[in-house]
């Protein structure tokens, strides 16, 4: 009988199938990639082959040119791949727009990487689909019990109620670029926001990538031609570190606000000069990733990028077989720059 990691290992490059001679989500440029996501830390460029959804191969293509990678192989949710007797498909994962778990079957094993993860409803993108396996590798971005999101509409309220208190003053948002920012306007439409929403230039190519692929973002503005004594009152997206560089001093009297799923931790707040943390978050919290594994009881859990311990401990007093991985090369969040394609 074979054992899971003569399908799946983890190497320096990151998780290895050698029967089928392909990585996931690795770290460096190699011959032949399955993609989970379009997260810059999860998704280089420079690979020979990328096997991903088509979402998110569309979204590599917009953050780093049409030649990314010598070959790019859609696959679609329900669709399979068989590579070297083994079989790669996807399954919704929940994250960003065409975000997914790769499922890997062979010698006899059935393994699942998450990929970064959420539970919680977002329109901008496909729910996450428990998958049972013999093998679960998941994330643990949020691993300790200190970490339970609120309600991520609540949190829009507080932005919206927080814009009728001062309408004399902009509310600059800092938001990822990709799967934030869109969750966030969504947020706001949701909860009632139907005037323009202005947006840093950073953020356009993405959020008409997600209008293009079915998403309803409403009616957005270049925030470039807001001046200060039009700002008062409106509501401006931006990558984190525009909202503290000289860009951002063109808006009135700017409440600067965040949304993280970091937002919870103070020093986080205050490291981002966030008036108004908004703890909207794209992984799954402590609850949901005990749940998660609940609901996919597998034979073993693989830990991997974030909180190893908690989650790793959390297992062994549950009975549940477990390791850290310990791959290196993943953050918390998605690249922190103005630029599509920064490193």
């Amino acid at each position: 009988m074979a054992r899971p990691e003569d399908l799946l290992r983890p190497m320096p490059k990151g998780l290895y199938c050698e029967p089928g001679d392909f990585y996931i989500d690795p770290v460096e440029p190699v011959d032949r990639a399955v993609i989970t996501h379009g997260h810059a830390d999860h998704a280089r460029p420079g690979h020979g082959v990328v096997v991903a959804t088509p979402q998110t191969l569309a979204v590599m293509a917009e953050r780093y040119g049409p030649d990314f990678a010598g070959r790019a192989e859609p696959l679609a949710f329900g669709e399979t791949v068989v590579r070297g007797g083994v079989e790669v498909a996807f399954a919704p994962a929940g994250h960003v727009l065409g975000s997914a778990q790769a499922i890997v079957r062979g010698l006899g094993q059935k393994i699942v990487v998450s990929g970064d993860y959420k539970r919680r409803a977002d329109p901008t993108c496909l729910p996450f689909e428990p998958i049972a396996c013999d093998v679960f590798i998941t994330e643990a971005t949020f691993g300790l019990p200190v970490f339970r999101h609120p309600d991520a509409t609540a949190e829009a309220n507080r932005l919206l109620a927080s814009v009728r208190q001062f309408p004399d003053r902009t509310h600059l948002v800092g938001a990822y670029a990709l799967g934030k920012a869109q969750r966030v306007i969504s947020l706001l439409r949701l909860a009632g926001w139907d005037r323009p929403i202005y947006v840093h230039g950073a953020l356009e190519r993405l959020n008409a990538l997600y209008q293009r692929e079915g998403v309803a973002l409403g009616e957005l503005r270049p925030a470039t031609g807001l001046r200060a004594g039009a700002s008062a009152g409106e509501i401006v997206l931006a990558p984190p570190s525009a909202t503290q560089d000289r860009w951002s001093r063109r808006f009135a009297d700017p409440v600067v606000a965040f949304a993280s799923g970091w937002m919870g931790v103070r020093a986080r707040a205050r490291q981002r000069g966030a008036e108004l943390p908004l703890i909207i978050s794209d992984h799954a919290d402590w609850d949901e990733l005990v749940q998660t594994i609940a609901e996919v009881d597998p034979g073993e859990v693989w830990i991997t990028h974030g909180r190893e311990e908690g989650l790793l401990r959390w297992c062994e007093l549950s009975g549940r077989s477990a390791r850290a991985l310990r791959l290196v090369g993943y953050d918390d969040e998605d690249v922190d720059g103005v630029g599509e394609g920064a490193p």
